[in-house]
């Protein structure tokens, strides 16, 4: 993967951050202070430091990415494992960090305007340069059934896959990957047993020929269950998509 830097100079920015402060003020969302460098989005600088961020050395379940408590050995953290997501389909799913604070105000905002801030797009392209997502082929979001996007106008995985397409030179797919099925107003307060019944095969894929073989980058906004980015894993490998690697802005503590 190549990560394109699309950063000005820290004096350039500085100035430019101080000007637009001045000029439209920006409450932080968290705790209503003052946002003085816009790069970090909805969120100030101390709020995002007292964020859950996930390290690289941080012991975690290979598989899902959910953090543990676990004594690894040097070597052997691609051993670890929660048990919990045995049955889900996707090859390995990794998150920024977890859905608290500076990121859970991320995506909340994310699902109402189709931005993300330079700060995000900087975590969310250290994370996909990580072992083992480095070796994706290519980005699919998870797609939305199409009442659901034309309700909200957008599709928050499509605009993280877009600038992670931009920004790593990976090819995007908007199109193999489709929703044919959409239960999502009627999952909250579901266990997981629950969320994945109303996922199970909701998704399809339209176009074979072009995830046939593929290691894909299957992304969206936050992993609770992993329900559905596992339909979706599942469409893609009976479709002939070789491995599937899951991100997320933030993933939910199970």
């Amino acid at each position: 993967m190549v990560f394109v830097s699309h950063k000005k100079a820290p004096e350039s920015q500085m100035i430019y951050d101080a000007l637009l402060t001045l000029a439209y003020p920006q409450a932080c969302a968290i705790c209503g202070r003052s946002v003085e460098q816009r790069k970090f989005g909805v969120a100030c600088e101390a709020c995002w430091n007292v964020t859950k961020i996930f390290a690289e050395a941080d012991t975690i379940c290979w598989k899902c990415g959910l953090p543990s408590d676990a004594d690894v050995l040097p070597g052997l953290s691609d051993q670890v494992r929660c048990s919990r997501c045995d049955s889900q389909t996707f090859t390995a799913a990794r998150a920024i960090g977890l859905y608290e604070g500076a990121l859970r105000e991320s995506v909340l905002l994310l699902k109402r305007q189709p931005h993300l801030s330079t700060h995000l797009e900087t975590l969310l392209v250290g994370t996909a340069m990580r072992a083992p997502l480095n070796s994706a082929m290519k980005i699919i979001p998870v797609p939305l059934h199409p009442k659901r996007k034309g309700a909200r106008g957008f599709n928050q995985a499509a605009i993280i896959a877009q600038r992670l397409s931009r920004l790593l030179r990976l090819p995007l797919d908007e199109v193999s990957l489709v929703r044919v099925s959409t239960t999502e107003k009627y999952r909250a307060g579901l266990d997981a047993t629950g969320r994945r019944d109303t996922v199970a095969g909701a998704f399809e894929v339209r176009h074979p020929r072009l995830v046939v073989n593929e290691d894909i980058l299957l992304v969206d906004d936050v992993l609770t269950t992993g329900a559905t980015v596992s339909a979706c894993a599942e469409a893609l490998t009976g479709a002939g998509a070789r491995q599937v690697f899951v991100l997320t802005i933030a993933r939910a503590r199970h």
